[in-house]
């Protein structure tokens, strides 16, 4: 009977995650459509030495993603992406991020695009600590990727390491 009740509950839970997630992203849509016309945001492929890759999962939607978020105004794509990789993974490019492709991300929104940058040299500035917006992080290998891997992260992935035509959509 516990067992049942737990297998509930936890569907529930993740009914109710899932119900909030949805809602959240269509509170921040409206409010983009509002403030803005079109959003940019920035992604990074951080590769490390061993090619293990580096993903965060956020608090706020589910599965594990490429670290990177909004461009701001004023910022430049560059200055964005080098923003959210101290802040999601206190990590820091030590040469230039190469552009890997612009993607149109209609998955929330019909104005959303986003530029992904390979980086494969960086030092880790500090150990990233979860908080509010990323609740976990690391590196993995592409053998070792978390089932919850979004598509469009595995896509991106598929992209770099395999050779796969970049696809113009997210």
């Amino acid at each position: 009977m516990a067992g049942g009740e737990t297998g509930m509950t936890r569907t529930h839970l993740q009914a109710l995650r899932h119900a909030v997630e949805m809602t959240l992203q269509r509170l921040a849509d409206v409010l983009g459509r509002l403030t803005r016309g079109m959003t940019l945001g920035v992604r990074a492929f951080v590769v490390g030495p061993d090619g293990r890759i580096f993903l965060v999962k956020h608090s706020y939607v589910g599965g594990w993603h490429l670290p990177g978020g909004g461009v701001e105004p004023g910022e430049t794509l560059l200055d964005a992406l080098v923003r959210e990789l101290r802040e999601e993974g206190n990590l820091e490019p030590t040469a230039p991020p190469v552009l890997h492709g612009m993607f149109f991300n209609d998955t929330l929104s019909p104005r959303n695009h986003v530029a992904v940058f390979v980086v494969r040299n960086f030092r880790q500035i500090g150990e990233p600590v979860p908080d509010l917006e990323i609740i976990a992080h690391g590196f993995f290998s592409l053998d070792e990727l978390p089932n919850d891997t979004t598509r469009a992260t595995r896509a991106r992935i598929i992209e770099v390491v395999g050779g796969a035509p970049v696809r113009e959509r997210w």
